[in-house]
Order: C-alpha cells, then sequence, then structure tokens
C-alpha cells in the first residue's frame, strides 16, 4: 500500500502543514491562494499526493519548482540574475543585463529567483516588491504587462495587493487590464475595496476598471455564458461595506456600480444561501455600517423594497447588529416617495450608463447640475 502523505491538518479554522512538507503547504497556497482563516467544511479539495507522486526525499525545492512550473528549461533558468535585480529593485544591472540579447530573450520568462518559490517574471517581481523604475523601465524594454503566474495573477494586481500605488500608476499608463486577469478569483478593484485603498481604487477607475461584478462569473463550460451571481461577497459594493470603507463604497457608487446586486449580469436570489443578505442594502443593514451608507445607497437609486425589515429586527442567530440609526433612516426612506430631483438624477445616470458617466463634465448644463448628477455636491 501507498504511504499518504499528510497535506493538511485543520486546528482551529486555520492550515497547519507539517514542517517537512513545504511543497505540500507551497501547493496548497498556489491552488487555492494566500492561506487564511478557513471553516473546516470549506476546506478547498485537492487530488490525493502520495509518496510516489511527491518530490523525492532530500530533493531540492526549487529545482522541483523549475521542472513544473518555469517556461524553459532548468539548464536555461539557472541564470536568474535578471529576476533577482528585478526584486531588489537594482535598476542599473537591469539595464546592463538587458543590452544582452540572452536576457533580453528571457524578459518574460517564469522563473524561480533567490528569494522566491513561485515562478514569476521579472515585471511580476517588481510589482511586488513596488520598484516603480525598475516596472518601468522592463515595460519599455518589451516586458507583456499582463502576463499571469501560475496563480493567475498579474503585475497589476500584486502591485495592488502589495498597496504600491506607482508601481499600479506606471502599470494602467502603459496599458494594463484594470480588470486583472479572468484566471484569478479575485480583481484588483475587489482588493483595493476590500483594504480601504480609495486612492489605488480611484486609479483603477479612472483607468476604465468594471466596478461591477461580471467578467469573473464566467462559466468554465463556455466562455461565452456568464454563471449566476448566488453570492453578495464576491462583489466589492459588499466587502467594501463590509470593512466599513466609506470613500471606496462612494467611489463604487459614483462610478456607476449597481446599488442592488452590484452586478451586471444575471443573478439568482434563489441561489444565495440562506440568512445571507440579498442585495447590498441588506448587506449594509447586516454589517452594522453607519447612517452614511445608507444615505449613500438611497441617493443612488436602491430599491428599498428589496430589503425584508423582519428578518433584521428578529434574527434568531443574534449575529444580525443593526445600526439603530441607519435602520431608522431607512425604514424613513423606505415610507416615503423620493423627490422628483432624487428621481431625475437616478433617470439620467442609468440613461447615460456606467461607461458613459465620464461625458456628464461635457453636457451643455451649468456646473451645479454637473456636480449634482456626479454627486459632487457637498
Amino acid at each position: 500500500a501507498q504511504k499518504i502523505l499528510p497535506i493538511y491538518q485543520v486546528e482551529q479554522g486555520r492550515f497547519h502543514t507539517p514542517g517537512l512538507h513545504l511543497c505540500s503547504r507551497w501547493w496548497l497556497w498556489v491552488c487555492y491562494g494566500e492561506l487564511g482563516t478557513f471553516s473546516a467544511y470549506s476546506l478547498p479539495h485537492f487530488p490525493l499526493v502520495t509518496a510516489a507522486r511527491s518530490p523525492s526525499a532530500g530533493r531540492n525545492l526549487k529545482e522541483w519548482l523549475r521542472e513544473q512550473f518555469c517556461d524553459h528549461p532548468i539548464e536555461h533558468c539557472e541564470d536568474t540574475r535578471l529576476h533577482d535585480a528585478a526584486y531588489v529593485g537594482d535598476l542599473p544591472t537591469l539595464k546592463s543585463l538587458l543590452q544582452e540579447e540572452s536576457f533580453q530573450s528571457r524578459i518574460n520568462e517564469k522563473s524561480v529567483w533567490c528569494c522566491g518559490w513561485l515562478p514569476c517574471t521579472p515585471l511580476r517581481i517588481a510589482a511586488t516588491a513596488g520598484h516603480g523604475p525598475c516596472v518601468d523601465f522592463l515595460l519599455r524594454k518589451g516586458a507583456e504587462i499582463d502576463l499571469v503566474d501560475v496563480k493567475g495573477q498579474t503585475a497589476l494586481y500584486v502591485a495592488v495587493v502589495n498597496g504600491h500605488l506607482e508601481c499600479a500608476k506606471i502599470l494602467l499608463e502603459a496599458g494594463a487590464d484594470p480588470n486583472g486577469s479572468r484566471h484569478h478569483r479575485s480583481t484588483p478593484v475587489y482588493h483595493a475595496a476590500r483594504v480601504g485603498r480609495a486612492d489605488i481604487l480611484r486609479e483603477l477607475i479612472r483607468y476604465g476598471a468594471d466596478v461591477d461584478v461580471n467578467h469573473h462569473l464566467a462559466s468554465r463550460v463556455s466562455s461565452l455564458s456568464l454563471r449566476p451571481l448566488t453570492t453578495l461577497v464576491v462583489c466589492p459594493l459588499y466587502i467594501s461595506a463590509a470593512y466599513h470603507n466609506l470613500q471606496c463604497f462612494r467611489l463604487l457608487l459614483q462610478a456607476g456600480a449597481n446599488p442592488d446586486f452590484n452586478c451586471c449580469g444575471p443573478i439568482n436570489i434563489q441561489g444565495f444561501s440562506r440568512g445571507s443578505p440579498v442585495c447590498v442594502m441588506d448587506a449594509v443593514l447586516r454589517h452594522g455600517c453607519d447612517a452614511a451608507f445608507i444615505h449613500l445607497l438611497i441617493d443612488f437609486g436602491a430599491n428599498l423594497n428589496l430589503v425584508k425589515v423582519e428578518a433584521l429586527e428578529f434574527d434568531s442567530t443574534g449575529r444580525v447588529k443593526v445600526n439603530p440609526e441607519a435602520l431608522q433612516v431607512f425604514k424613513e426612506a423606505r415610507g416615503r416617495a423620493r423627490s422628483l430631483l432624487s428621481l431625475c438624477r437616478i433617470a439620467v445616470r442609468r440613461i447615460l450608463g456606467k461607461s458613459r458617466l465620464d461625458l456628464i463634465h461635457i453636457l451643455p448644463v451649468p456646473d451645479p447640475i454637473k456636480q449634482f448628477l456626479l454627486h459632487e455636491h457637498s
């Protein structure tokens, strides 16, 4: 019988991997993303790893990673000076190396460099470390801007994840896809909204990032079809509210995010988990957000009839902790009709659509009206 290698243990809701099985730990990270907190019922499914299928005892891990994921034969990946220079931000060395044709031809090579385990391109490494001048130089020398690593992450995505505004700007100006990659579960917009980086989120929106969930719901069977939305957790509006990031919440709505579901594709409310929020307004109330979040959703035209107030007030689990002031604002708004002025603004913005909201600036109307339509008034 084959001996089964222990892959992970669950203790207090976190992954704990045996210290000797570094490959298994790395593989969990590659397949499922950053190791975080999970319940025993939400563990990912992985194929069984046996001693026969795992790297042999005592074998060099980086050698194994190179065999599995590097773009070129091992003998061509041994020289990682280009990747190492990108990691430490050594621009003079990058310039010197890329004068040689051999290194120029490897500018998009994915390799395991000196201080990393994940095979990456020099651009991906420089963006992760926040070396803006190196990112700019590599792009000018022909680095592919949206090339993904084995986790489906683009250089822009890792720049956003690591909070490097300068690198994000350089990549966006050079034409990086502001939506990241379809091959990764998250997006730059989602991460910026989660951590409250309004400055980065503003740049992503300026370069055309989609503030609604759509392309990341693509079906595995057909890339032309979209799976219905069955949870709000994947939505930028939801996550910004869950972390009480009001500025990001406002930016998303100003950019045209759907105030009800934050999705421009099909929605299957019946598929939502029991007890989970059924719309963004419901989520805002359930997460105990301030009244300012409620005011914003009302101003941007949220459907107030989607929320079941009785479910909020009589939740048997005790998990719902609604902000009393926010709930009062919601009840008062639902009890009266919207003003004609508010309805006009909602109608104009919906007719324009989120892709043309920036054209409001050139409408032949007075500036105060433009500011009102853009929600830029005080």
